[in-house]
């Protein structure tokens, strides 16, 4: 538009079509084409009615503080629609920055339109031309995300790991790795080309993702008594081959996430096949010189974790041979996939809404404090006239968010990336005259701003004000230094407005809430242990849909819990309660949820044909310890029942006994026997559930303590 000298046209149709970009969040293309649909519904008509108000400062005022608390209330309904609000507020406030009259409000409103379906029809377009490419890029993540998980578990093979903070960064990746996989499994198994047609290219990857999927449960399998493995077998050096050989197998996932995510053949990058044929045989030589009947139940964990890390190098060596594409790779077969439950559709309903109309809701307390920091920027804009004014507004828009950890971080990015963004405009501005150049490097910050947009704020906000900087001296050349100032005083005074009004108004402190996602994860953990402890209990065989929907309940309560308590940990000081108690509930819960991997992955592969009615009296003992947790959690009064360890002894006498008759065995030096298979699969199933009973009384007790 500029090109034909209408270039404030230009920069309102822009202003459409980046709005409608903001509602464009990766999902399935249904989901992307609503949003936009609803999108550019909404934008011209709020565009056309701040227009109108806009000619009363009250009236306005008042529009600004309902809109930010409707607009605000969106979240309730997920990140797409709560996404249409945001963009809503943005053309309101920068609908102030010019106000219009007449038959000129009307064709402001039809630019949006226009822009917005632009974007839209072009958005579409690409991804017709290529309809994988977002789902290659989004699986790449999950790829590289799950490597990040596995390198974070090679930590625990180092000499005297530090198992606090280690505990700490697996349940900060394990979060990381589970959005990725709910965004996959969403493209993957509602995208129609790939669940109902034949393309060779949505086999294949089906395919990785659902290697990749039993990958990450795989690796959460091996989970130990790392403190006892180093006691044992720090001096043999096994331990010290582990730990580089995970690297190694972390370096090949990323390798093979970049190659999905461009599109290119992926190929090892070192002989881990045969480094790991090197580890078995180094296992199997402290077989016969070092295992003794005093250290036999140690080497039957380290077997497992040695069979598990040979297991783990040929899945990652497949995934580098499915990035060929090779016409051989066949799509999973039906029955081991189910889409229906990989994927949750939000609710979207007006009881949803109505439930959250009150102060217990996080959401509605956060509406009201987004709608009373907007009328309180207008406020002091109409006072002291700034210039600009709306700077102030999209700074607090931007900013403030419903967690006060993520307020705080968005305010402290902001600041800092704008400051150094006019540093970087400045120094441009003086040593680079030529306007085709500074055109060209305008360009280049606009899309490094736009492609960190979802991702890093700091990079955005940096790359994003020198754009400006230089946008506006090409437009208003003689008053760049009012704008720059004027920039500085609206960011300055919009983050404070965001910060004092999430400190003192209405706030949400995460220790008020907390204990409800704790109480969903030990309701989960019931339902989930539940499923697996009564097929191995042999009262049903195991019922793959149920075990994926509690599998995803479980994973998703975990992941709330964590972020909840990690967004704890950056509020105030003084609002943090019960961080140590807290803390040893999300640890043993992330140990929890391996131990049930381990148990599901034995069942789920059929590699275990053990099943005892022993593990009734272990199950409803077990679960007892989680009611007991969740009536200390409800405050409920009571008397608790504090199971004996009656059941639990009286399943372990399996095990005793196999293990007796396998140490006389290898008394008289008979390695291979019957029995040593039979003791494996025994041992591998009672130590799991011993190890769950331990953790989840452990729970109860920490639940016991003074959490809030």
């Amino acid at each position: 538009m500029s090109y034909f000298n209408l270039l404030g046209t230009g920069i309102v149709i822009s202003l459409g079509a980046l709005c409608v970009s903001v509602t464009d969040s990766p999902g399935p293309v249904q989901h992307r084409l609503n949003g936009m649909l609803y999108c550019i519904v909404v934008i011209p008509i709020v565009a056309v009615v701040v227009s109108y108000a806009a000619v009363s400062p009250l009236l306005l005022g008042v529009l600004l503080f309902v809109s930010g608390f409707l607009f605000s209330m969106l979240t309730v309904y997920g990140v797409r629609i709560s996404s249409i609000g945001i963009s809503a507020l943005l053309i309101i406030i920068l609908s102030l920055q010019t106000p219009i009259l007449g038959s000129a409000i009307w064709m402001h409103a039809l630019y949006i339109l226009i822009g917005g379906t632009w974007y839209m029809l072009f958005s579409l377009l690409l991804y017709k031309i290529r309809p994988y490419k977002i789902i290659q890029q989004i699986l790449g993540d999950l790829i590289i995300d799950i490597g990040e998980y596995l390198k974070t578990r090679g930590l625990l093979y180092e000499d005297h790991p530090e198992y606090k903070k280690t505990y700490m960064l697996l349940l900060q990746q394990q979060v990381k790795v589970q959005a990725q996989q709910s965004l996959v499994s969403d493209l993957l198994f509602k995208t129609r080309t790939i669940v109902k047609e034949s393309t060779h290219k949505g086999r294949v990857l089906l395919k990785i993702y659902v290697d990749a999927a039993g990958l990450f449960e795989s690796i959460m399998t091996s989970f130990q008594d790392y403190k006892i493995l180093h006691s044992h077998f720090d001096d043999t050096g096994i331990l010290k081959e582990l730990g580089p050989h995970i690297n190694l197998l972390s370096d090949e996932m990323n390798e093979i996430g970049v190659a999905v995510k461009s599109g290119l053949i992926s190929k090892p990058q070192n002989d881990s096949l045969e480094n790991a044929k090197r580890i078995q045989a180094h296992f199997q030589s402290l077989r016969l010189n070092y295992m003794n009947n005093k250290n036999l139940d140690n080497f039957i964990s380290l077997g497992r974790i040695v069979g598990n890390v040979q297991h783990l190098t040929e899945k990652i060596n497949g995934l580098h041979y499915y990035t060929s594409y090779d016409k051989k790779i066949k799509k999973p077969l039906g029955s081991t996939v189910d889409y229906s439950n990989y994927a949750e559709t939000p609710e979207i309903s007006a009881e949803l809404l109505w439930s959250n109309l009150n102060f217990k809701s996080n959401i509605f307390r956060h509406s009201v404090r987004v709608a009373f920091a907007i009328l309180l920027g207008y406020i002091i804009s109409v006072v002291f006239n700034i210039g600009h004014s709306y700077w102030i507004l999209l700074t607090i828009v931007v900013i403030l968010k419903p967690a006060y950890s993520l307020t705080k971080k968005r305010n402290t990015d902001r600041l800092i990336g704008t400051f150094l963004g006019i540093i970087i405009g400045v120094v441009l501005l003086y040593f680079i005259k030529d306007s085709t150049a500074l055109l060209v490097i305008m360009i280049l910050f606009m899309a490094a701003s736009y492609s960190f947009m979802r991702t890093s704020y700091f990079i955005n906000v940096l790359a994003m004000t020198p754009y400006l900087v230089i946008f506006f001296h090409m437009l208003y050349p003689s008053t760049l230094k009012i704008l720059l100032t004027d920039r500085i005083i609206d960011t300055l005074i919009g983050s404070a407005i965001a910060f004092v009004v999430s400190i003192f108004f209405v706030p949400a402190w995460e220790h008020t809430t907390i204990k409800s996602y704790m109480i969903k994860m030990l309701e989960a953990d019931k339902n989930y242990y539940a499923l697996i402890a009564d097929s191995y209990a042999g009262n049903s065989t195991f019922p793959v849909k149920d075990f994926k929907l509690q599998r995803r309940n479980l994973l998703t309560a975990l992941a709330n819990v964590s972020d909840a308590f990690n967004r704890m940990l950056s509020e105030p000081k003084r609002f943090q309660k019960g961080n140590e108690a807290i803390h040893r509930f999300v640890v043993l819960n992330h140990i929890l949820t391996s131990h049930f991997a381990a148990l599901s992955y034995y069942l789920n592969e059929k590699e275990n044909s053990f099943r005892s009615a022993d593990l009734l009296g272990v199950m409803e003992d077990t679960q007892q310890f989680f009611s007991n947790a969740i009536q200390c959690l409800q405050a409920k009064e009571g008397v608790q029942q504090w199971p004996g360890t009656g059941a639990l002894n009286k399943l372990n006498e399996q095990a005793i006994i196999l293990l007796e008759k396998r140490r006389q065995e290898i008394t008289l030096g008979n390695l291979e026997t019957p029995t040593k298979e039979i003791l494996v699969e025994v041992k591998s199933v009672i130590d799991q559930f011993n190890f769950i009973y331990n953790i989840a009384s452990d729970i109860a007790k920490s639940c016991g303590e003074n959490i809030t």
